[in-house]
């Protein structure tokens, strides 16, 4: 019997983990190649051919290195015990406030993806509808289409969706996760391709530093709207979020950090050169008027608190046989919650349907201290990286440059979300 329960659990107790580096190699690519891949060729055509791979390079270092650290500290220091999420990890290593901020961080990161990825989607479908219009009607019609009501549709979706309960435990999602990654990153190539001819080809205008002071923007929209492409670029590598979870999947044999740093280095360089490619081939085909959705912008057609611990409206999940479907637990918290934070990201999403500069401010505010201050300064507490070392300056240095230019990418996405305001009816965005 022992040595039963000893195959099918691990050292904490827990399910025992089957994963390798080649699983997690799959899981880091699908988390990170999401919708912050539709606005690299804007990002570079703001940046130009030369900073904005650069840039993309860069910041794929800095996620590399960062996420190297992260996999040394995903244990505890002193018992030893596997870290199960991001924020038991800042607990084990760094305790109190950290661990609060990193909290805070997480959500105010995960309700800001939701509302990112209620636009895309919004814009999306409302791209579908306008190319049947373009077929229909011809080009020269404008086919404008209203946003909100796909934002609608999205959200109902999203609603009877949320209801399924373990979600998590599907195993097949990360599956239909990946191809749909690289389904649209793939379609985005081939439109890169072949745009080239039909929209603008040899003549689309590109150019070493990006778009043309004096001819496509004014000098300050030049400054902000680099700062923003900044801030896009970083949100396209923002996948240190899960890399704990992902981490914790893998058997400990070999040493699971040891299997991460692999499968990151694979996961980073694969995205890196398919995000290089989007990019690059957005540019070249769409020119300095590349727009900020380069699949949609052109006419081209865990921890828990018990608060509450006999409450039946949160425990009780009773059975309801559904004809066809089998039972079905049935949880009137799961309803009323994830029904209510649906609504909450669709209404915002709703008063805020700007793409580029939402992605561009929550890749500036996630990536410094989910991305950097964390894991370094895990590794430096770990470690016991002695103060005012040569180790321990350039780190903080690191961690300072960071901060800087996530502060100046946000500046710029606000400053674009502001411009965008005022001219800006609210419930009334068109495509």
């Amino acid at each position: 019997m022992e040595l039963e329960a000893s195959n099918r659990y691990g050292d904490d107790g827990s399910s025992k983990r089957a994963g390798t580096w080649v699983t997690a190699s799959a899981h880091i690519i699908t988390a990170v190649i999401g919708s912050g891949v539709l606005s690299l060729s804007w990002a570079i055509a703001q940046l130009g051919w030369i900073a904005g791979p650069i840039a993309l390079v860069i910041f794929s270092i800095i996620t590399w290195f960062t996420s190297t650290l992260l996999a040394d500290c995903c244990r505890d220091p002193v018992s030893g015990k596997r870290c199960s999420c991001y924020m038991d990890a800042v607990k084990s290593n760094l305790g109190g406030i950290n661990n609060k901020f990193c909290g805070l961080a997480q959500y105010m990161n995960l309700v800001g993806i939701t509302i990112g990825y209620s636009i895309t989607s919004a814009i999306s479908m409302a791209a579908i509808k306008r190319s049947d219009c373009f077929h229909k009607d011809g080009q020269n019609v404008g086919c404008h289409v209203k946003n909100n009501n796909f934002m609608i549709i999205f959200g109902i979706i999203e609603i009877i969706l949320s209801q399924i309960p373990n979600f998590h435990e599907l195993s097949w999602l990360s599956a239909v996760a990946a191809v749909m990654s690289f389904g649209y990153s793939t379609i985005g190539l081939g439109l890169g391709l072949s745009i080239a001819k039909a929209v603008g080809g040899e003549h689309a205008r590109t150019s070493l530093t990006g778009t043309t002071v004096g001819v496509d923007v004014t000098s300050w929209q030049k400054t902000w709207n680099c700062f923003e492409a900044i801030g896009d670029i970083a949100f396209a590598y923002a996948f240190s979020t899960v890399l704990v979870e992902i981490q914790d999947t893998l058997k400990p044999n070999p040493p699971e950090n040891e299997s991460m740093k692999k499968a990151t280095s694979v996961g980073v360089s694969v995205t890196t050169i398919f995000y290089v490619s989007c990019g690059a081939l957005g540019y070249a085909a769409l020119g300095n008027n590349t727009p900020g959705n380069f699949l949609t912008g052109f006419g081209f057609y865990e921890p828990c608190f018990n608060r509450w611990p006999n409450s039946s409206f949160i425990k009780e999940s009773p059975p309801i046989k559904l004809p066809l479907f089998g039972v079905y637990s049935f949880s009137a918290f799961r309803v009323v919650w994830r029904t209510g934070y649906v609504i909450l990201t669709i209404v915002l999403a709703m008063l805020l349907p700007f793409f580029n500069g939402i992605l561009g401010f929550l890749g500036a505010a996630s990536f410094w201290p989910l991305t950097v201050y964390f894991p370094i300064q895990m590794h430096i507490s770990r470690e016991q990286i002695q103060a005012f070392s040569w180790k321990w300056i350039w780190l903080n240095f690191l961690v300072l440059l960071c901060l800087i230019i996530s502060v100046l990418a946000a500046a710029g996405s606000i400053a674009t979300i502001v411009k965008d305001l005022s001219t800006y009816e609210p419930f009334n965005s068109v495509s």
